[in-house]
Formats: structure tokens, C-alpha cells, sequence
């Protein structure tokens, strides 16, 4: 009887499988981790680290110290996000 072949392929399946469970793993650590990005990419968020402000027509929108940063999201509707100036010189 020549088992080796069957030794193989079950090897070759296991192995297989185990590689497929790391992969799904991975993939759900990946796609967790994405909503933090786009959380630290909001007006308030680590990246911007921005206020929001009521948008009055006709006024300035940001109090003194502050720009009106048109990429940034996460504010409400009639809301624009204010980013402190850096004073670094």
C-alpha cells in the first residue's frame, strides 16, 4: 500500500485551511480598523482636531484664532469646521 500520496494531499488540505482562517482574520482586523480612519479624519478628529461652527451668511463663520477648513467632514448640515492657525513662526 503506498500511503504517502494520501499523507500529502490531506497535508496540503490542512494547511490549506489553516491559511484560509488567517486570511479571514486578517481581512476582519483590516475592515474593523478602517472606521477608525475615517473617524480621525472628521473635523473633530485627530487629524484636523477642528470645531464646528454654525455657518452664518455673510459673517465670519470661525471666532478669531480659527479658518474655515472646507475638506474636512463630520459636522452637521449649516455647520463648517473651524481649524485652529498654527502659531508656530
Amino acid at each position: 500500500m503506498n500511503v504517502k500520496g494520501q499523507n500529502l494531499s490531506m497535508n496540503v488540505i490542512i494547511i490549506a485551511a489553516i491559511a484560509m482562517l488567517v486570511l479571514v482574520i486578517l481581512a476582519v482586523l483590516v475592515l474593523k480598523s478602517g472606521g477608525k480612519v475615517n473617524d480621525a479624519n472628521d473635523c473633530t478628529g485627530a487629524v484636523y482636531n477642528g470645531i464646528c461652527s454654525p455657518k452664518i451668511p455673510g459673517q465670519p463663520s470661525c471666532s478669531d484664532g480659527y479658518i474655515v477648513n472646507a475638506a474636512a467632514s463630520g459636522c452637521n448640515e449649516g455647520e463648517v469646521c473651524c481649524i485652529k492657525i498654527s502659531s508656530n513662526s
